[in-house]
C-alpha cells in the first residue's frame, strides 16, 4: 500500500484559522465574550461560527442600528486576543517551500489575519482574500475562485484545504481539483481526503504530497 498521495496541482488555496493557525480557543473565547456583552446566548453564537464571516454572525443576532458598533467591538477583542497565536504543525515548513502559487482564503478582515500570521510566525500570502473582498462568504464559492483569478491559474488546477463545514462546501462548489481538510472533527467529513495537520504535506514541486 503506498506511504503518499501525489495532487498533481498548480496552486494550492489555504483557508487561515484552524489549517494555517491554531486560533480555535481564542476565537471563540473572544465571541463568547462578545456574546456576555450583548447578551446573546453564546452556544447560539459558537454554533456554526467557523467559516462564516463577522458582519454575517453580527447580522444574525443584532438589529441594523447595533451591527457596525459590534463588529467593530469583536474585531478589537479577537486582534487583542491574536498574540499568542500558534502555527498549525506543518504550515511554516509546508509554505517555506511553496513559490508563489498559493493563497489565503479567510472569513477573518485584513486585520485579524494579519495579527494571526504574523504572532504565528508564518509568511505573508502571495495573495489574500478576506471577508471583505468579495460579495458572498463561505459556504458560498466566491472566495477561491477569486483567489485562482487573481492567481492567473483556473480553479480546477487548484486544491483547496480547509476545517470548516462551510469552507470545505466553498471549496466543493468552487469545483476546486481536490478539497483536502485538516483536522479529525466531523466539519470535514465531505472533503476529498483528510489529514490531520500538514506535518507530513509536502510540495514536491508539481504536486501537493499528502499521507496516503
Amino acid at each position: 500500500m503506498p506511504e503518499h498521495t501525489d495532487i498533481a496541482c498548480l496552486a494550492v488555496l489555504f483557508d487561515c484559522d484552524g489549517v494555517l493557525v491554531d486560533s480555535t480557543a481564542d476565537g471563540e473565547a473572544a465571541w463568547r465574550r462578545w456574546a456576555g456583552e450583548y447578551g446573546v446566548d453564546e452556544h447560539r453564537v459558537l454554533d456554526g461560527l467557523h467559516g462564516r464571516r463577522s458582519p454575517d454572525t453580527v447580522a444574525l443576532f443584532l438589529p441594523e442600528h447595533l451591527r457596525a458598533e459590534a463588529l467593530a467591538r469583536i474585531e478589537t477583542i479577537e486582534i487583542a486576543g491574536a498574540t499568542g497565536t500558534k502555527p498549525i504543525a506543518g504550515a511554516a515548513d509546508l509554505l517555506a517551500s511553496l513559490p508563489d502559487n498559493w493563497a489565503v482564503v479567510t472569513s477573518a478582515s485584513p486585520a485579524l489575519l494579519h495579527a494571526r500570521i504574523t504572532a504565528a510566525g508564518l509568511p505573508v500570502p502571495p495573495v489574500v482574500i478576506t471577508g471583505t473582498d468579495v460579495g458572498r462568504g463561505k459556504p458560498a464559492p466566491d472566495g477561491y475562485l477569486e483567489a485562482a483569478r487573481r492567481l492567473g491559474i483556473p480553479i480546477t488546477e487548484c486544491v483547496v484545504v480547509e476545517d470548516s463545514v462551510a469552507g470545505v462546501q466553498a471549496g466543493l462548489e468552487a469545483k476546486a481539483l481536490h478539497v483536502l481538510g485538516v483536522g479529525s472533527g466531523h466539519a470535514t467529513f465531505r472533503a476529498d481526503s483528510v489529514v490531520e495537520d500538514l506535518a507530513d504535506v509536502t510540495w514536491t514541486g508539481k504536486a501537493l504530497r499528502i499521507p496516503a
